[in-house]
This record gives C-alpha cells, sequence and structure tokens, in this order.
C-alpha cells in the first residue's frame, strides 16, 4: 500500500482522517496520525459499552514503551462504578475486529493496543515524506479559536538572555538563551505568534562608571574591533580605582562611628569624608548617570554608542546558536510616566507605603508572607530593579495585547518574578499577571577558569569547537570529505554545549564537563549529530530519488525493526504537545535518543544496499522518514543538523546481539567475553565502568535479552547450573510507568502481576503482543495485597504520595527521585531473589541519589535478596 491509496482505505473505516474537525477536544487526525486510533477506539467502545465516547477518548494515553502497545486505556480513570478489572475485561470482550487495532490486551485494570502495521506504516511514512518539516506541527495550538481561524493567533512574548551591555555573556545568559531559543520554537510549531525580547540590562549607574572609564582607559579604535571586550577591559580597570578608594572611605566612616559613640567631635572627618567621596569614581558616577537621566545629549550619545555597537557583537554570537530577537529592549527603554503610573496604582489601591523615607510593598499584609519586603523607590527617589520591571509589564500589555508572557530567568530570582507577579495583581491586573509565567532553570557548575573569574560563553564556544575540530582531524579521509570542516566543528562543539544543557529537567544545575559533552559515545550531542549524518549518507549511497520515496510499497516493511521505528516515529506529534505543556527540552531530546538506539540496532537487519529495488525503496523511505523527523526535533531544541560529519572509529551497541557492529568497517565484534563474577543473598553490589562499557548489556544477558550469547548462572552451594531465577526483577534506567495511575495503583498493578501465570496463552495473542508477560490471575487476597503494598509505601516513604498521580501531560506528578523510588518499590514488592537496577540515579540530583538507594538497599538486604 503506498500513501497515495490511504485516504481510500480511512474512509472506507468512516473515520475523519480526511476531515479537519473531529467531535473530540484536541483531536486533529489530519494532523497527528495516533488521533485516528484514538477516536476510532473510543467510538467503537461507546458504541459497545454506552460509555460516553468523550469520557474515553480523554483518558486514551500512550505509552512508555512499545512493548505496553501503542496506546493504553486505564480503565479505573473512567470512573464507572464496576470492579476496573472486570470492567478492562468486559471491554476488551466487547472490542469489535478492526482493520486499524489488533484484538486489545488486558493487563489487570488496563487495555492495551496494539497498531496493525497497515495502514499505520502507510500513514506515518506518508505524512512525514509529504509534510516533511510540517510532520507533527499542530497550528491549531496556536489559534485563539481553533473552530474559527479568522479570529488569529494567540501572541507570547519570551523574554531571555537579557545580558548586561559591555559585558560579556557568562553560564548564567547561556542556559537563559539555550532555554528561550527552545521555548521560541516550540510555541512557533504549535502555531503561536512568538515575539523574542531580550531585555538588556543597559542603564544605571555602572554606565556612568564605564563612560568615565572610558575616557581614561579606552581607545575608538579598540571598541570598534571588539565593542564587548574592550568595554570590559574598562571595567574591570575603572571598578579596580572604585576598590582602591573604598578603602579610605570606609575607615574614615568607622573613625567617624566610633568617634560618635564616645560623642567626640567628628566634624573635620566628616569634611575629609566628604572630599574623598566627591573626587571618588563612585560619586561622579552617578553625577555622570544622573546627566544620563537628565538627558544630557553627549552623556547620551556615548551610552547609545556603546549599547549599538554590543547589540551588534551579541548578534553575531546569537546566530551561532540559531536565535535572532525580535525586539533588543531594555531598563532604559522604559518610560518615567509608566512607573510614575504605577507608583499612582499603588498608592490607590493601598499596596504601598511609606518606610524610613522610602516606598515598599508589605506582601504580609497582602496574603503572601512568604514574599516579604519589597523597596519600590529608595530614599533619594530613585527606582530599582522591579519599579522598571512592574512599568516594563504594563508598557507590553498596552503595545502587544500578548496572551502570555514567559520570563526565563535563573531560579534566584524566583522570589523577584513572584513580587513582580504579585505587585501586578495587587494593582488591579489580575489577568494581566495570570498571563504571565517565569521559567526558571538551575545554574551550571565548573565554568569558571583556574583562578576562580569567571568563563564566558565565546571563550567557552571556542574551546569545545577546537576539541571537536582535534577529533575530526584524526579521521583524515573523512576530514577532507568536508566541505568546510572549521564551521562543522564549531556546529559540533555548540551542539556539544546545548545538548548537555538540556540533558536534565531545567531547574537542575549541571557540572560543566569538556570531555563528556564533546564524546562520541553515550546521549551526547555529537552522537546526535552522528546519527543524522549517517542517515544522510545512507541517502547520498542509496542514489535514489528522495521524491519518489513517497511511492514506495510500504508493506513490504514488515520487519519487527521496521514496524517498530515506524510506531516511534508516530510518536513525534504527541511528543511536540506533551513538550508544549511541560516546556522541558529533555522531552524532545529523550525521544529523540530513543530514536537514535532503535536506527542504531535496525542498520544490520534492515539493510539498504544489496536489497531488491522494491524493499531498497520501501527501507530508504523508512530512514528518510527517520532522519526528517531527527531534523525537526534538533531544529525544534535550536540545533543545526549536519549532512557530513567526520568522526573517530567507535564502536555502537546493538540491542539484539552480544556484538557491536565498528561504524568504520561495519565488521562485527565481540561486546563482552569471559565476565565472571560471585554474589550473595543481602549483598549490594555495584558494575562500576564509562559510557558505553556494556554494563546493560551485561545485565541483559541473564535475563535472555541478548540473543547471540551463552550464561551460565550457578548455585553457590551445589555449584549445579542455575537459570535466571524466575523471581528476578529488573529496573531499566529509564522510568517506565503509567503516568496516569496513582502511586498506590502502580504498586497494586505490579504485585497483581507477580502472581502465577496462566498456563496457556490467549487466543487472541497477536504478533504485537509476543513480547507482553502472559496474563495472572488473582491469587493471593485482597488484605494481603493491602498489607504489602502498605508495607512497600512505608519502606520507601512515599506513603504521603500514596493517591498521588505519578504523572499525566496536563497534571503534574511527583519528582523523578520520587519515581525512582515507585520503580524500584514496584519491583521489590514481589521479594524478588535478584534485583537488577540498571543506572538507578541517572538524571537525579546527590540527594535524590542517595534516597533512592538508601530505600532499595534496607528491604533488599531485609528479604536476602541479591
Amino acid at each position: 500500500m503506498s500513501a497515495a491509496s490511504l485516504p481510500v482505505s480511512v474512509e472506507a473505516l468512516s473515520l475523519q482522517s480526511t476531515a479537519q474537525k473531529s467531535q473530540f477536544a484536541g483531536c486533529f487526525p489530519t494532523l497527528n496520525p495516533i488521533d485516528i486510533y484514538r477516536q476510532h477506539i473510543a467510538e467503537e467502545l461507546s458504541k459497545a459499552t454506552d460509555i460516553d465516547a468523550q469520557k474515553i477518548y480523554a483518558r486514551i494515553a500512550w505509552t512508555s514503551t512499545l512493548d505496553k502497545g501503542d496506546l493504553s486505556l486505564p480503565v479505573a480513570s473512567l470512573q464507572i462504578k464496576q470492579n476496573p478489572v472486570e470492567l478492562a475485561k468486559e471491554l476488551v470482550s466487547k472490542f469489535p475486529a478492526s482493520d486499524l487495532i489488533h484484538p486489545p490486551t488486558q493487563l489487570g485494570p488496563h487495555i492495551q493496543f496494539f497498531c496493525k502495521p497497515q495502514p499505520l506504516t502507510s500513514n506515518v511514512l506518508g505524512r512525514i515524506l509529504k509534510e516533511k518539516a510540517a510532520y507533527g506541527t499542530n497550528g491549531n495550538q496556536g489559534q485563539k479559536d481553533p473552530s474559527d481561524p479568522s479570529k488569529g493567533q494567540k501572541k507570547i512574548i519570551i523574554e531571555f538572555s537579557s545580558p548586561n551591555i559591555a559585558k560579556p555573556f557568562h553560564a548564567g545568559h547561556l542556559r537563559s538563551t539555550i532555554i528561550g531559543g527552545f521555548l521560541a520554537n516550540i510555541y512557533t510549531v504549535m502555531g503561536w505568534k512568538v515575539i523574542k525580547m531580550n531585555y538588556l540590562g543597559d542603564w544605571g549607574k555602572q554606565y556612568g562608571l564605564l563612560a568615565n572609564g572610558f575616557k581614561e582607559f579606552g581607545s575608538d579604535e579598540a571598541l570598534i574591533k571588539d565593542p564587548i571586550n574592550h568595554l570590559f577591559d574598562v571595567y574591570v580597570k575603572i571598578n579596580r580605582q572604585v576598590s582602591e578608594q573604598d578603602g579610605p572611605i570606609k575607615e574614615l566612616k568607622e573613625q567617624i562611628k566610633a568617634k560618635k559613640e564616645k560623642n567626640e567631635d567628628v566634624a573635620e572627618l566628616e569634611a575629609q569624608l566628604a572630599k574623598l567621596v566627591d573626587v571618588s569614581e563612585d560619586e561622579k558616577a552617578r553625577r555622570y548617570f544622573k546627566s544620563m537621566e537628565d538627558g544630557n545629549p553627549e552623556a547620551l550619545a556615548l551610552w547609545r554608542k556603546f549599547r549599538d555597537l554590543s547589540i551588534e557583537k551579541y548578534k553575531q554570537t546569537y546566530a551561532r546558536l540559531n536565535i535572532d530577537f525580535d525586539v533588543y529592549s531594555g531598563e532604559s527603554q522604559i518610560k518615567s510616566e509608566s512607573m510614575t503610573d504605577a507608583y499612582k496604582l499603588m498608592e490607590k489601591a493601598g499596596v504601598s507605603e511609606q518606610s524610613e523615607g522610602a516606598v515598599i510593598v508589605d506582601f504580609t499584609k497582602h496574603g503572601a508572607k512568604k514574599l516579604g519586603k519589597a523597596i519600590i523607590v529608595r530614599k533619594d527617589g530613585t527606582p530599582l530593579y522591579l519599579t522598571r520591571d512592574i512599568g516594563a509589564i504594563t508598557e507590553r500589555d498596552n503595545e502587544y495585547h500578548f496572551d502570555k508572557m514567559i520570563y526565563v530567568v535563573a531560579a534566584q530570582q524566583d522570589l523577584h518574578l513572584a513580587q513582580l507577579f504579585k505587585v501586578t495583581e495587587l494593582m488591579g491586573h489580575k489577568d494581566l499577571a495570570s498571563r504571565c509565567q517565569h521559567i526558571n532553570f538551575g545554574m551550571v557548575r565548573g565554568m569558571s577558569t583556574r583562578k576562580g573569574t569567571v568563563k564566558f560563553l565565546d571563550d567557552i564556544l571556542h574551546d569545545v569547537g577546537d576539541k571537536m575540530h582535534e577529533v575530526m582531524k584524526k579521521n583524515e579521509v573523512k576530514y577532507a570529505q568536508v566541505e568546510d570542516p572549521v564551521k562543522t566543528a564549531d556546529i559540533l562543539g555548540i551542539t556539544s554545549v546545548m545538548v548537555q544543557d538540556m540533558t536534565g529537567k531545567r531547574i537542575n544545575g549541571y557540572d560543566f564537563n569538556l570531555d563528556a559533552m564533546t564524546s562520541f559515545e553515550g546521549d551526547t550531542g555529537p552522537y546526535l549529530q552522528y546519527a543524522h549524518a549517517r542517515l544522510c549518507s545512507m541517502t547520498r549511497k542509496s542514489e535514489l530519488d528522495v521524491d519518489e520515496l513517497v511511492n514506495a510499497n510500504f508493506d513490504l516493511l514488515t520487519e519487527t525493526h521496521a514496524v517498530d521505528l515506524v510506531r516511534l516515529l508516530a510518536q513525534w506529534p504527541d511528543v511536540l504537545l506533551q513538550t508544549a505543556k511541560t516546556l522541558e527540552p529533555i522531552t524532545v531530546l529523550s525521544y529523540l535518543f530513543r530514536m537514535t538506539h532503535m536506527l542504531s540496532s535496525s542498520y544490520d537487519v534492515l539493510k539498504v544496499i544489496g536489497s531488491e529495488p522494491d524493499v531498497k525503496q520501501a527501507r530508504m523511505a523508512l530512514y528518510a522518514s527517520a532522519r526528517q523527523v531527527l531534523n525537526n526535533g534538533m531544529r525544534v531544541l535550536g540545533l543545526s543538523p549536519v549532512q557530513r560529519l567526520v568522526f573517530p572509529t567507535i564502536v555502537q551497541e546493538a540491542i539484539t546481539d552480544s556484538s557491536v557492529l565498528d561504524q568504520e568497517t561495519e565488521e562485527s565484534r565481540d561486546l563482552i567475553n569471559d565476565i565472571s563474577g560471585d554474589v550473595q543473598h543481602g549483598e549490594l553490589v555495584a558494575l562500576m565502568g564509562p559510557s558505553g562499557c556494556s554494563k546493560t548489556t551485561l545485565l541483559d544477558v541473564p535475563r535472555q535479552l541478548v540473543q547471540s550469547s551463552r550464561v551460565e548462572l550457578r548455585e553457590r552451594r551445589t555449584n549445579r547450573p542455575a537459570g535466571f531465577p524466575a523471581g528476578g526483577s529488573y529496573v531499566g534506567h529509564g522510568d517506565v510507568l503509567t503516568g496516569s495511575l496513582t502511586v498506590q495503583e502502580t504498586l497494586k498493578f505490579a504485585a497483581d502481576l507477580s502472581l502465577p501465570r496462566l498456563e496457556s496463552q490467549p487466543s487472541n495473542m497477536t504478533y504485537a503482543s509476543r513480547n507482553l508477560p502472559p496474563l495472572f490471575i488473582n491469587c493471593m487476597s485482597k488484605r494481603q495485597r493491602t498489607d504489602r503494598i502498605r508495607t512497600s509505601l512505608g519502606e520507601f516513604c512515599i506513603q504521603n504520595l500514596a493517591n498521588t498521580l505519578v504523572e499525566t501531560p496536563i497534571r503534574k506528578g511527583i519528582s523523578g527521585g520520587q519515581k525512582r523510588r515507585v520503580s524500584v518499590a514496584s519491583q521489590l514488592i514481589t521479594n524478588p531473589r535478584i534485583l537488577s537496577l540498571d543506572e538507578p540515579t541517572s538524571g537525579l540530583d546527590s540527594t535524590a541519589s542517595f534516597e533512592v538507594m538508601s530505600y532499595a538497599k534496607e528491604p533488599a538486604r531485609a528479604n536476602n535478596a541479591v
């Protein structure tokens, strides 16, 4: 079946896949292929049971791993007054035969649905090859009214980066820039009108200091050549003078204080102090800035020159990061009238008050004790950052009439932003405050020089670019094939930095590690670029017409690897929708790495070169579709995918075999060989080694997940061979929890699955369910199950989370560390003899890591498990 014949097949099923509208909210079958299946499942179950189709549709979830199906329905979430397990059994029995879905499979209170390879393969690959960069995007999300496009797009302002004029980028600005660029891309593909705003630190007494410093240390020639670094040098030198002058001034102040305490005359000392202060650089800067505020043409001209030259330099750096701003705003742009109006509104609303000559807001008097007090106007009448931000928020609303505004600012500013939003609300702008959001992030550690000074972004990008260039030059043959190796190395370096920044959740800080981020092994930026470049290379070597791939015979893609890759590609629209809700780049990044891992395991099975012409075209269509989705995902993250790449000779782990393929020779190599060990019950054994050294594969061998391998387990007392214990359990390095279940329901589900097996497989077991565990019968009393679950909740200190959802696309659940505890608890609840944990602390901070291992260790030892 080709893509061209798909609409006929779908229309025959009476589905609305060729119509723009659907009866279900948020359902867009023409944009998301999986929505066809959601709609089909909801309609068929509703017809068979009289349960509201809208209720069913809203609760159909995509699964965390492909072996759990393509879609899942947690029956308990339907809130029907019937035993969820019995209801699930009834729904499965009533689901009619379908051209789209295999007979569904029941696992406890869950129903799992597997899509049939056709028409899914034709639908997904056909869409990708036709829509290209548009595949997965959903402009309806950004419409003010999806049912009436004439009402226009929703508008969002994203304020990010925001460096200080005359100062180079540092790590904090880097994170804000990367995250802000990503957010702009996500909202763009979701159909919003995005305004990217750079709110520069371009006003204040420091510019008086800089102007005076430039008169003494500056050079017009150096300013034009490298404005930011030259102005920074000037700023450092003039600040050094300020520091030198501060000593005598501070000493005089202390002397005056001591004499006053003794009631001694201090007139002479005060005169000396006044003279020192008057000639100090700090006072000169204050007077200079006052002239700027008063509109002195000469002072403003020099300031404007500094600002304009700095912005031009910043634009060069932003271009390397694939970012361009629509607006360069700044503190200097906020009108004094806006701040004056804000003062009046606060006073009229009874929000502000006088305190020791200053104007403050005491949030404790307005139901926000945690926000404390904030100064709005100093004693001398000058405004603060908060004051200018209050003026800015109202100005932007009046000018842009935005639907949403996001501030991408470090977590250290949580209090400041919370105060800003609360003041806005108290002033009578509750709706405006509700349209504002603070996206925060943790800090980067290890980005300082050995002397402890801050390392700037240009230096960092130069270092990683040089590192990648050195790696590329080691492969002389392929290095010669790259058109612009220096530019490619720069892209690789930038990719390395950006991917490391996005590897964890935003709020988590991380350690800057040059060696780790520039490695081609593991889930790194260079590896992501390698995966894309390899797909591009396959396209070139195939010598097929890319535009004709859409006409390939997709029915020939019957191998498990091909079908599973299509199923993963079908998830991309849902990944984007989920990301638009979480605003976490790790959501996209994790998906892309899952795809590259699956691709890596497919190359040896789904060969293109040497295959029959029709098979060759079909497989190339599959790889071209994967390349397109990988390209789309990388661009959402702000990365520049490369077409050609020089990479070192590395090995890539094959998922279904115990060997690896050398990427240069493509010859099989042993992955693990002659490994033995001795473990006893009650022991905690750690497998240590660098990324890519086959730790996971070693754990897979005893569980017979590696085909070409031999393993022998022996009992210690008898030395007789023993198979992997039936009571063995395994927790992978990714959490495979069902987000729509509560913590307690998750443990109950795990307990139900641990009971004895049925003697035979159900008759409706299909290809799609061949990897699923058999159905289990319930041979434990309700009280016994409840006691077991209660004990596990207590052992892992998650009893207070018992009724909390793990996490759903629309509702935040438990934290990463808590998820790992639930994952381990759900396996230990069965009292296994052996529990294997693959990277149990991956992605967690030190505190969460310690908690997970501590909670896992004690129950394991108590149950005499390995």
